[in-house]
């Protein structure tokens, strides 16, 4: 557990990072770094959009699997890395980078 604790330290600290949530593969929520109401609408949507990415990614090919993905909009990206037993939700501020850039 303490290098799962580290990990999450490590992904929050890195710039832009607005939150992390971690969910079992059922949906359950294990972990999040965000409020309650957050955490339950990017957990139900975050599980929904890669369950229907795997359905499509295995009707293209039976033996391929989706491993990560990342949507990205004006505001937020997230990114979601399933894998057989939980899933991964970091969203992050796309701009962070050059918001930073633009006050040096």
């Amino acid at each position: 557990m303490a290098e799962v604790e580290e990990t999450l330290n490590r992904i929050k600290t890195r710039k832009g990072v607005k939150g992390i949530i971690v969910l079992a593969a059922d949906g359950c929520i294990l972990r999040s770094t965000l409020g309650q109401q957050q955490t339950a609408a990017y957990a139900a949507a975050a599980a929904q959009l890669a369950d229907r990415a795997r359905s499509l990614v295995r009707d293209l090919d039976p033996q391929n699997d989706v491993t990560f993905l990342r949507v990205r909009s004006k505001k937020h990206e997230i990114l979601v890395a399933p894998d057989g037993e939980y899933l991964l939700l970091v969203i992050q501020d796309p701009n962070a980078d050059s918001q930073a850039a633009a006050l040096s």
